[in-house]
């Protein structure tokens, strides 16, 4: 058996992030009343929160941003073309998506059968840029925290994917050489191309088949496939 340790990301990747953002936003735009306050339509509020979001935490991991930027900005962005400028809304807002997002269970397909399979036969532990208490709170509300021997987050290592110090601080925590570890993630940038500069291979998770000219020692495009593969 080739590899000891798999490392893998959370977000887009085990824990369904865009279902539970989702329900998370259509509860808060009922109890904000938000279409009474200006904003046209929760597919419009919905669509601006993933460009905002989605442009922040690139931000973010490219070291332009610290993650309170990310906490102060999201939704007065968001809320910015619908000439929202309540403060008070906009922190409450803030807040309780916050403290409701991770708190959502739902978890990719595949995910639990998966995890059951390979943990019987491998170290595992997430590599993350999250924020650490946020990850926490999604691996417990997902009930898969007992597979993990350790969740590697950017606070914890003190750099952020894809920088290779993060991979090497997961490996020390198992004393085991980048041969013998494999990172599975959906994101080519700070997954895929991160671990390559750590000599780590590389499974990259593409589930809605994305063009892509970046190379990955494996591709799938559903959680299963690892059951094959490892």
């Amino acid at each position: 058996m080739k590899y000891k340790t798999i490392f893998f990301d959370l977000d887009h990747t085990l824990w369904d992030f865009d279902t539970n953002s989702r329900q998370t936003l259509e509860e808060l735009y009922d109890q904000y009343h938000l279409a009474q306050k200006g904003v046209t339509s929760f597919t419009a509020f919905h669509q601006i929160f993933n460009e905002v979001n989605s442009d922040l935490w690139n931000q973010y991991d490219k070291g332009l941003i610290k993650g309170e930027v990310i906490r102060a900005e999201r939704f007065k962005r968001i809320l910015a073309p619908f000439e929202i400028t309540d403060q008070e809304l906009i922190q409450q807002l803030s807040h309780d998506y916050l403290y409701a997002c991770p708190r959502k269970g739902t978890l990719l397909p595949g995910a639990i059968e998966t995890l059951d399979y390979l943990h019987k036969k491998y170290d595992l532990s997430l590599i993350t840029n999250g924020f650490d208490e946020v990850q926490h709170m999604k691996l417990a509300s997902g009930n898969i925290a007992h597979y993990f021997d350790h969740v590697v987050t950017s606070q914890q290592a003190g750099v952020k994917k894809p920088a290779k110090q993060i991979f090497e601080y997961a490996l020390n925590l198992h004393q085991h050489e980048s041969h013998e570890a494999i990172m599975v993630g959906d994101n080519l940038e700070t997954d895929i191309a991160g671990a390559i500069n750590a000599s780590v291979d590389a499974v990259f998770y593409n589930p809605q088949g994305a063009d892509h000219e970046h190379e990955a020692h494996h591709e799938i495009s559903k959680l299963e496939e690892l059951q094959h593969l490892l």
